[in-house]
């Protein structure tokens, strides 16, 4: 089992996250960070790092099975990020959004 980034991150995108990773499995998409599921060794130091509490143990079934395959697809197409970053302009401010795929995430890299 690994470890995917959820809508939490959608719009937050904050970085504390890939500091810790030891494989560099994250990747920078627009909005969000995605995981590679391929990379992710399954560690688990990153989730208690996310203050948006977007990351969870891959879902094997369920309305979660859509984030295994946004992280996987995406995660192919987007550049991988090691260094914590400040986050967007207005994070905090959609930290507790609801339906924020819906809302954004069609701009992201595609």
């Amino acid at each position: 089992m690994t470890y995917v980034v959820t809508e939490n991150c959608i719009k937050c995108k904050y970085t504390d996250c890939v500091e810790v990773c030891p494989v560099d499995c994250f990747y920078e998409g627009k909005n969000m960070l995605f995981i590679n599921p391929t990379e992710c060794i399954d560690c688990g130091v990153c989730e208690p790092e996310c203050p948006a509490e977007a990351i969870i143990p891959e879902p094997k079934s369920g309305e979660g099975l859509k984030w295994s395959e946004i992280n996987a697809k995406y995660s192919k197409i987007s550049p991988v990020i090691t260094k914590k970053k400040d986050p967007p302009a207005g994070a905090n401010e959609h930290l507790n959004e609801k339906n924020k795929f819906e809302k954004y995430f069609a701009e992201n890299d595609e």
